[in-house]
């Protein structure tokens, strides 16, 4: 990727990350090149770079257990969560399931293991037979995005502790995801979509290469189908449209997430990924209170796993500057201010700032 360098990706990423406030972070990036594409990892292989040598800090660790306590004060007995225009959303307590789990817990083990078997039992309460993971009383306009946390959440699960129940549900919802692939290659807010959008694929994809990580089948020619929509979605500038029919200009968020896909799906090496690299060095937002703060922590979650699999020296200084802002922005309460809800923000949070740990399937390279 030339001309790419990790001293320009560094300092570019620190706005991103703490809004100004790291100046050491660019001056301790080398000026060696960021991503040479050689002797990279497959996704979920076994990891290849120390793990160890990116350490949390006593701040951070408080930050995070304030976080998950939060989380936990937030869930109801029934596992639900949300907030605001969003309770009892299912995609949130997926979320929130997966935070606990990135701590270390699995249903019924480590200090959060009670309040990950809620959230489960929440979202094994709302798959249906169909297939679709649904609350009826909290369904929203797009019940895709909540079906796809929901089933990688199940993935994730799956993958640490079996459990027929379990899945049984994620296959189903699996099933689902693939029935609902339009001609496009991509998937929109209802499975029943003639178009799709970028940001509702890359959240099916994710579940679907969990899915796929935990054992459970998934067609190839499914998988290659969404790359290349999201590969079709790539504007000239390396960053992302929302959806093909209507074009338009790329966005900071979803080019995240797609680069997070496109990283998930093994092609480290591949131009579209350099591209969208570059397209967010020079695009990342200087603060939270900037344009991007509508889906600023939607930003922080995949940005933290883009910046996992681009290597080790790279996220090691990136989550220096980003748990950094994200210490300084928690709330005394445990919670962030963002849009969404609180337990969302919470959610995300807890999960870009618990990345070091590597227990979630889906994080691992």
């Amino acid at each position: 990727m030339a001309g790419l360098t990790r001293r320009r990706f560094l300092a570019s990423a620190a706005s991103l990350a703490a809004g100004g406030t790291a100046a050491g972070f660019a001056a301790r990036a080398s000026g060696q090149s960021f991503v040479d594409g050689a002797g990279l990892p497959g996704p979920y292989a076994t990891p290849q770079w120390p793990l160890t040598d990116v350490g949390i800090s006593p701040a951070v660790e408080q930050a995070i257990e304030k976080g998950l306590q939060y989380l936990g004060k937030r869930l109801r007995e029934d596992g639900s969560i949300g907030s605001g225009g969003y309770p009892r959303n299912i995609a949130v307590a997926s979320l929130a399931g997966m935070s606990f789990i990135a701590s270390g817990s699995t249903p019924g083990r480590g200090p959060w293991g009670e309040h990950v078997t809620r959230c489960l039992d929440f979202v094994l309460t709302a798959a249906t037979p169909d297939g679709m993971i649904i609350e009826p009383s909290s369904a929203s306009y797009g019940p895709m995005y909540g079906h796809g946390f929901s089933t990688l959440f199940l993935a994730e699960v799956f993958g640490m502790s079996p459990d027929t129940q379990v899945r049984q549900a994620l296959t189903r919802a699996v099933r689902l995801i693939v029935a609902a692939q339009n001609d496009e290659g991509g998937w929109r807010y209802k499975p029943a979509s003639a178009d799709a959008d970028v940001s509702v694929t890359v959240c099916q994809f994710m579940a679907l290469r969990a899915a796929r990580n935990a054992g459970v089948g998934v067609p190839a020619v499914m998988i290659n189908q969404a790359i290349d929509y999201i590969k079709r979605c790539q504007n000239p500038d390396g960053g992302f449209m929302y959806t093909l029919q209507q074009g338009g200009p790329s966005a900071f968020p979803r080019s995240a997430a797609a680069v997070t896909a496109l990283f998930a799906a093994g092609l480290h090496d591949d131009k579209a990924v350099a591209a969208g690299l570059d397209y967010l060095v020079h695009n990342a937002p200087k603060s939270a209170s900037s344009d991007h703060e509508s889906r600023y922590f939607y930003a922080q979650y995949y940005m933290a796993q883009a910046m996992w699999h681009a290597g080790a020296d790279v996220f090691r200084q990136w989550y220096a500057a980003a748990s950094d802002f994200l210490v300084a922005q928690q709330r005394q309460d445990g919670s962030w201010q963002g849009d969404i809800c609180p337990e969302y923000c919470a959610a995300m949070a807890t999960l870009a700032l618990q990345m070091p740990n590597n227990y979630l399937p889906i994080f691992q390279r």
